[in-house]
């Protein structure tokens, strides 16, 4: 495995904000290749912030989103057995069946491992899988190799990929698995953060219109019993919308006349209370 000798250190991408522990975190866990494990409610940037390292770092972005029912071995390599057997019985492929490595194919794990060159490798919402796929894949990760049973071959990563794993907190990660990673909890932005985030995406946006749609924004998240509160994705979309509509007077927003809530709201439910609490804000 080659070695990295000239560190590289993570500054943000032109539609990443950053903040300074965040920035931290990220720049030690390359210096010490560890992963770096995420935790934060959805809509946080998670999953964005692999985006934004390997747009700095200008290294690929390999994502493994993760399943409930995935094995760990997909996440290494497929042996296609049924190409291989159609092969063989149809003699039409110019491949030689007997030799099995050209019926193997990387997974995602396996792809950042025979990289030429070093990848940001995001491990995308962890929670999700067992606690036996969690441990062995972390295990993979430390040794940076993985063994192709099927050929007898050992794979050994070229480059120790900058590793990113993301977790919603909707199932416990075993102590084993917590104690080799490097942990941040991104919180949920507040206004000072928001409008900088705003100001990113939407640099002419008018001052007046950005102050109200964070306004109506927050005012949204606060409502009891939404089951799916609004993100900052569901904010910038809402102002690419309000943006796109000719008619959109930022005055109607103070009058409580709060246009596209299906942009906020994906559910039935949660659409209801945003309406009523509207209605009962114009009576």
């Amino acid at each position: 495995m080659s070695e990295n000798n000239s560190f590289q250190k993570f500054r943000g991408a032109s539609k990443y904000v950053l903040d300074e522990e965040l920035a931290k975190i990220v720049n030690v866990s390359m210096a010490l290749e560890m992963p770096l494990l995420l935790k934060g409610e959805p809509g946080t940037g998670k999953t964005m912030l692999a985006h934004a390292i390997a747009e700095n770092l200008a290294m690929p972005l390999i994502s493994l989103n993760v399943k409930s029912s995935m094995k760990l071995v997909d996440a290494l390599y497929q042996y296609d057995t049924l190409t291989r057997l159609n092969d063989s019985r149809f003699g039409d492929s110019t491949r030689d069946v007997s030799n099995i490595e050209d019926y193997i194919r990387m997974g995602k794990i396996g792809q950042a491992f025979v990289s030429d060159v070093r990848t940001v490798l995001l491990i995308d919402e962890i929670d999700k899988a067992d606690t036996d796929f969690q441990d062995d894949m972390l295990d993979i990760l430390d040794q940076m190799e993985f063994d192709i049973m099927e050929i007898d071959k050992t794979v050994k990563a070229k480059n120790r990929p900058v590793i990113i794993i993301t977790s919603n907190a909707k199932k416990d990660l075993s102590d084993p698995f917590l104690g080799r990673c490097n942990f941040h909890h991104i919180a949920f932005p507040d206004t000072d953060m928001m409008k900088r985030i705003i100001a990113v995406h939407f640099p002419n946006l008018d001052q007046e219109v950005a102050d109200a749609c964070i306004e109506a924004f927050y005012r949204f998240r606060r409502v009891d019993g939404i089951e799916k509160k609004p993100a900052t994705r569901e904010l910038i979309n809402w102002i690419r919308a309000l943006k796109a509509d000719p008619d959109f007077d930022v005055s109607s927003l103070s009058r409580g006349d709060v246009p596209y809530l299906g942009v906020f709201f994906k559910k039935s439910t949660d659409l209801a209370m945003a309406s009523k609490m509207i209605a009962r804000s114009q009576n």
